[in-house]
């Protein structure tokens, strides 16, 4: 019975059925699934199998945020039944993201934050529009240990630039990995301002936030 609700809650994500997800995980808390077990058996196992697809090119952006969405649903009915069994999630690293300053664009840089979260980090999302300071800021008080910046204009590109400097002269440089995104910013852009990687989608993002991770 749990084995085949935990596959049928994976399956729902990957075919982009946020209802269908909701409900199987309701029915997964009424019939007693640990929620670690449901996240780990259910929805992890769902959205691999979603960006693999979006990796191999049989899935899209939609598709993506369809079940990245569903994703979001599920785990804030969870989030209250681990506090209630006081469990908690062993974050897998903790990132700060944001759009940059004088750049509004949100989408992209919220799909990340998504399937990061839905990959076991835990996600501070500032938004869009963020000033320097502020990522330096939450940086310093989350501890973290990723930082993604996005900025999706070329006229803003320079913030990312901006931020990495000031993490430097913050003395916290040394504590955090710098990833950055965004539509006009390539692998050279990265190198070029001393960030540790560029990643061009969600999918790749949360490949490369693994990656840098793991060497911190």
């Amino acid at each position: 019975m749990s084995t085949a609700l935990l596959a049928q809650i994976a399956a729902s994500l990957v075919e982009g059925d946020p209802d269908a997800t909701v409900a199987g995980v309701r029915e997964a808390i009424a019939a007693g699934l640990e929620p670690l077990a449901i996240i780990d058996g259910a929805l992890v196992v769902g959205m691999r199998t979603v960006g693999d697809k979006y990796a191999s090119g049989e899935f899209f952006l939609p598709n993506l945020i369809v079940s990245a969405n569903g994703m979001k649903q599920a785990m804030a009915l969870l989030e209250p039944e681990l506090k209630a069994r006081r469990q908690s999630l062993k974050p897998v690293g903790t990132v700060v993201i944001g759009t940059v300053r004088g750049d509004i664009h949100e989408i992209g840089k919220s799909l990340v934050g998504t399937m990061l979260a839905a990959n076991g980090f835990e996600v501070h999302d500032l938004g869009v529009d963020v000033p320097v300071d502020a990522f330096v800021s939450r940086v310093r008080e989350a501890g973290a240990n990723l930082v993604g910046l996005s900025a999706l204009l070329t006229t803003t590109m320079h913030g990312q630039k901006d931020v990495i400097e000031a993490l430097t002269k913050a003395g916290l440089r040394g504590q955090v990995k710098v990833m950055v995104g965004g539509a006009p910013v390539s692998r050279a852009w990265a190198d070029g301002i001393g960030a540790d990687g560029w990643a061009q989608d969600a999918v790749s993002a949360v490949d490369l936030a693994t990656r840098l991770v793991a060497q911190s």
